[in-house]
């Protein structure tokens, strides 16, 4: 199905209801500023560079100084065709850093969808929880039920590994992109998790076609949340990760190291649809773009 966007600037959109996070409660004024840590040897733009801990530590500190708003640690790569990592390895990435930055002040977040490293890095000290398999593996939603964690639920079509063999088909990627995002958040709920604790991922590049896929979600990006109808009548917090992807690189041109500038304007697109989470590797370059974003927004609204 295509849709057809208007030229016309977005209507402004209601501001989500504040999340529940661990230690934090996040609301969303302005979009707020995810700062990437992957300290694993093969993810696919900074993989091996905070392999070693300190390394790892002193990005973390980078990132915080630069303006992030939350750390998102993650112990496994999740790029296409990835092997997953043994357990014991992802706990040993990702626990002692959890617990060295506890004392920072700002929120923990742990980009995993094993439910035995959930239930660890929650002991530790995290915040929020990012599961790319949107809670849906045996064991997930017990791990986290009991806590305060945040959750952010996020669409994949098929798995890592396979996601991106052959091409991805949808009849109308937003509209089910949607529709697995409000069944996760159902059920999440049903299980006894309160609406005030989850967010939700569209999962750009996450079995989508480079273009056509990945561009009509962001086009589209409120459309994909779970709004309207009691129990969403406010709508649920989307967290937008685009940054240093292939759906920038195939518009581009650039290598993933390079591709700083179309991840700033992949940010601010989402900024300018709803998005309450930005998800990035350039915390200090994403922090000024939307500065001069919201400067403009405010001028808007007061002419």
């Amino acid at each position: 199905m295509v849709r057809h966007v208007s030229n016309t600037a977005l209507p402004y959109l209601p501001e989500p209801e504040p999340l529940q996070c661990g230690r934090f409660t996040l609301s969303f004024e302005r979009p707020l500023v995810m700062g990437i840590l992957n300290v694993t040897p093969d993810s696919f733009s900074d993989g091996g560079k905070f392999e070693m801990r300190g390394d790892a530590l002193r990005q973390a500190e980078r990132m915080m100084l630069d303006g992030a708003d939350l750390i998102d640690i993650g112990g496994e790569s999740t790029r296409p065709g990835a092997p997953p990592v043994p357990l014991d390895e992802e706990l040993e990435r990702v626990i002692p850093l959890i617990e060295q930055l506890h004392d920072a002040q700002v929120p923990l977040s742990v980009d995993t969808y094993k439910p035995e490293v959930m239930r660890h890095a929650l002991a530790a000290g995290a915040d929020l929880i990012n599961d790319i398999w949107g809670f849906r593996r045996p064991g997930a939603i017990d791990a986290v039920r009991d806590s305060l964690c945040g959750l952010c639920v996020m669409h994949m079509f098929g798995e890592p590994q396979t996601m991106q063999v052959g091409e991805p088909a949808y009849e109308d990627v937003v509209s089910e992109v949607r529709a697995f995002l409000e069944q996760r958040v159902v059920a999440l709920m049903q299980a006894g998790i309160a609406k005030r604790r989850i967010s939700v991922d569209p999962g750009f590049g996450f079995g989508k076609a480079v273009v056509e896929h990945n561009y009509a979600l962001l086009a589209h990006l409120p459309e994909t949340a779970p709004r309207g109808e009691p129990p969403f009548a406010a709508p649920v917090p989307i967290l937008a990760g685009m940054s240093r992807k292939s759906m920038l690189g195939s518009v581009t041109g650039r290598a993933a190291s390079e591709r700083v500038a179309a991840s700033v304007a992949a940010a601010i697109c989402a900024a300018e649809r709803g998005a309450a989470i930005l998800r990035v590797h350039d915390v200090a370059e994403t922090v000024d773009g939307l500065k001069v974003w919201a400067a403009m927004r405010d001028a808007t609204r007061r002419s």
